[in-house]
């Protein structure tokens, strides 16, 4: 300021009228100001700005890196936190850099509030963090935590996927579990009780998995190994995610598979990939923009209002159609 101060021929304090846009400043003065500013690279220190008042109305974001939903997910995080006056940090859990690393570095940074997409830290974990700060878990819940939850109906849309794939005449379907990844317990439960449902229980297969394209990948080459030993392939599979639907299907078509006349494949998210590949994936569509815009609400309301409790949003979720699934094949007779 005393840079620009100099150059433009006036006072810091005039300079500060200006940054600050208050009224104490011809026209002319204001032109000249910001135009030495412009031409010097002076830009005001808003973030130093906002700490000198206690408030750095910033929040922070942990996400994990290669999960595609998540990027959609801080596609919506952004334009709703800038609606609301907040600034965005994001900091990425990845091999080697912890969810907890992650996490406290973004409270290093001062931000006032903790967005976590579909953390897997302890509960404990979570529970003391949101009793330090104003916390946000979307896409898993923690019963008993103090956070607040975004999230979308599980069972509802995995009971959408089954009865899709059961009006379409399939009864061998497996299902891909998604591990530890959130929303994998009630996908799976949701899963066994849709085949109990449909009288299928004893057609019921979980194979373990994770929510990467390698799970995918891995399980194909597993039913692949079954066929050729004489065990008949699944007539519908059931994926934890997109991601490992995309696995699954790579390895499938690369061995002659044809999706969906041989084997149809449902996916869980519908990531923004889902729409990109040569045959679109039928999968259950999470609202990420809604989540997201939720997430940011209920962070900058609690920070608003200290006074709030922890609240949940269930989100209904919406099978969408495309081309991975279709009527089973025909059994040998």
């Amino acid at each position: 300021m005393a840079d620009v101060a100099e150059k433009a021929g006036v006072s810091r304090a005039l300079v500060s009228i200006v940054f600050r846009d208050q009224p104490g400043a011809s026209q002319e003065t204001r032109e000249r100001v910001l135009r030495v500013a412009d031409e010097i690279g002076y830009r005001p220190d808003s973030a130093a700005r906002l700490l000198a008042r206690g408030r750095s109305r910033t929040l922070g974001v942990m996400f994990t890196v290669h999960q595609t939903f998540h990027t959609d997910l801080i596609a919506g995080i952004y334009p709703e936190a800038e609606r609301l006056g907040y600034d965005v940090l994001l900091s990425a859990a990845a091999y080697g850099r912890s969810e907890e690393k992650a996490i406290e570095a973004l409270l290093g940074h001062r931000c006032e509030a903790v967005i976590l997409l579909g953390p897997d830290a302890e509960p404990a974990y979570l529970d003391e963090l949101g009793q330090r700060t104003v916390t946000v878990s979307v896409s898993r819940r923690v019963p008993h935590a103090r956070v607040d939850f975004v999230h979308s109906a599980e069972g509802k849309g995995v009971r959408q996927a089954m009865d899709h794939l059961v009006e379409l005449g399939h009864r061998r379907i497996v299902h891909i579990d998604g591990g530890r990844g959130p929303g994998s317990a009630e996908r799976r439960r949701a899963y066994r009780a849709a085949m109990r449902r449909h009288g299928l229980e004893s057609d019921v297969r979980v194979i373990p998995g994770a929510h990467t394209e390698e799970s995918g990948i891995e399980t194909g080459r597993l039913l692949l190994a079954e066929r050729d030993r004489g065990r008949p392939l699944p007539t519908a599979v059931l994926a934890g995610n997109d991601r490992c639907a995309m696995g699954l299907l790579m390895t499938l078509t690369r061995a002659g598979v044809e999706v969906p006349r041989d084997v149809s494949v449902v996916g869980y998210d519908d990531s923004h990939l889902s729409h990109l590949m040569p045959i679109g994936l039928t999968t259950v569509r999470q609202d990420a923009v809604l989540m997201a815009e939720h997430a940011v609400r209920f962070a900058v309301d609690r920070l608003e209002d200290r006074g709030l409790e922890p609240r949940e949003a269930v989100l209904d979720p919406k099978l969408v159609v495309r081309g991975t699934s279709g009527p089973a094949p025909r059994e040998p007779a």
